[in-house]
């Protein structure tokens, strides 16, 4: 069979469920193969260029969309019994982005499970009535093999036109990663980035009795434990690429820095005398820096992944932690008690020209650099209650986030920028929420026994 000759080959001429076009790609830690079918892409150079949505905005309107439930295409029983379950994923997923208002399915007009899901056998009016801006189709075919064949369309229901269109092949145990591709191409689509569904969180919890690290998916789903070392975890953080993630541990008695390889589970210990706190990674290389006190005073160093120094980057007499790095590596924001209380300042990574970056407040901690490079997220005391804050990288126009909602700490980007994730006591213990960068749809992200902190967002990983 031919794959096509690049990305967004126009297939509009395909029907459901019958197309020649393959692209092979590859999902999961089980390595199963899933088959991506371009079944039809944008129909013109043009449309590709419209952006639906306005990311810089903080006043966007949510885009209305319904998604109905899904057509079962033969229909068995088998699709009969996952039809509803794939579509409300789906719902869920593009609903976690913030971007839309999800219509009420009892409010449609019309039911795809009884009729066409193409575009030559929709009736536009029929969505544009209740109030849909766009719509999502999707049909669904369990093989005789057991293999799960899954098909989704987005249209403009005013222009009457498809913006994407897959199909995808795989098991029944696929159909997540199906959806989570098929949302990232409807981001991308429409606000011209991939979005957030290969990205996972890293943070602790201590629901074990123990502080320790835990993962979990983008949205809270497949919550899984990371270690298992008894004692006190902390602080993860994600390598540029996914593969690795650095947090500090007392299981051995003095805090310690230990590197993961996440898929292995093969651990490096670093083991450097005195306190070893704060790894965070180097964008695009195989370093981090990291508060250490070999020299008495606890300030921040260069480290190779495998736990060599390179060099140090702080020299001042009050402590340098909590470093955060700038999208292209060449500059890092820190926490330091150099002016009498903690505040956060900015120098390049050559270890120079440091500045003060926060005035407002006595105890601004726990920077953190948004992926596009121009606001740093930060914790701020004040009155007894911690709120989070975004400020521009030259230190003007502080904007807070939270309010009178207990304590909210911790903050951390999504890999496009559009949503940070934190930790709150607004409910009494410490959760995880999050809300978009303008500080709108504040929510928890999961629930889990005991107390969940110190999120750390990963960039997209590649399945």
């Amino acid at each position: 069979m031919r794959l096509p000759d690049r990305a967004g080959d126009d297939c509009s001429g395909l029907n459901p469920m019958d197309s020649n076009v393959w692209e092979h790609m590859r999902i999961s830690k089980t390595a199963t193969a899933i088959i991506l079918l371009v079944i039809l892409s944008l129909p013109s150079m043009a449309m590709a260029q419209i952006r639906y949505i306005d990311l810089t905005n903080p006043f966007m309107r949510k885009i209305p969309m319904a998604i109905p439930v899904f057509k079962a295409m033969t229909p068995s029983s088998a699709e009969t019994q996952l039809v509803e379950g794939i579509s409300d994923q789906l719902a869920a997923m593009l609903d976690f982005t913030g971007y839309f208002k999800m219509l009420d399915r009892g409010s449609f007009l019309f039911d795809p499970r009884t009729g066409g899901i193409t575009p030559e056998t929709i009736n536009f009016g029929n969505w544009t009535t209740v109030g849909a801006e766009m719509l999502i189709t999707g049909g669904t075919l369990v093989e005789q093999g057991g293999a799960l064949v899954l098909e989704m369309r987005l249209y403009d229901t005013f222009k009457g036109t498809m913006v994407v269109g897959k199909r995808y092949r795989g098991t029944i145990q696929d159909q997540r990663a199906m959806i989570r591709r098929f949302c990232a191409e409807v981001i991308q689509a429409l606000t011209g980035r991939p979005g957030i569904f290969d990205s996972q969180l890293a943070f602790v919890s201590n629901g074990t009795g123990n502080k320790e690290i835990y993962i979990c998916d983008f949205d809270g789903a497949n919550v899984r434990q990371v270690t298992n070392k008894r004692s006190i975890s902390t602080a993860p953080s994600w390598s540029w690429d996914g593969r690795y993630l650095a947090y500090t541990s007392f299981a051995r008695g003095p805090s310690q820095i230990y590197v993961r390889d996440i898929k292995s589970g093969a651990e490096t210990r670093f083991t450097f005398s005195g306190v070893q706190i704060a790894p965070m990674w180097v964008p695009g290389r195989f370093e981090l820096a990291a508060t250490l006190s070999i020299a008495g005073d606890e300030e921040i160093y260069l480290l190779t992944g495998g736990g060599k120094m390179i060099k140090r980057l702080t020299e001042s007499p009050g402590i340098d932690v909590e470093e955060t790095w700038s999208p292209d590596g060449k500059m890092m924001a820190f926490t330091s008690k150099r002016a009498g209380t903690p505040q956060i300042f900015i120098q390049d990574s050559s270890g120079d020209h440091a500045r003060r970056l926060t005035f407002q407040g006595q105890y601004n901690t726990q920077p953190s650099w948004s992926p596009k490079g121009d606001k740093i997220a930060y914790t701020s005391l004040e009155a007894g209650q911690q709120n989070i804050y975004v400020i521009d990288v030259e230190g003007n126009n502080p904007i807070r986030l939270t309010y009178n909602q207990g304590d909210n700490e911790a903050p951390t980007w999504a890999p496009d920028g559009s949503l940070i994730a934190f930790s709150s006591t607004r409910e009494g213990r410490s959760r995880i929420y999050v809300m978009t960068a303008f500080g709108t749809d504040q929510r928890r992200l999961l629930v889990l026994p005991g107390e969940q902190r110190a999120p750390e967002w990963s960039p997209n990983i590649s399945p």
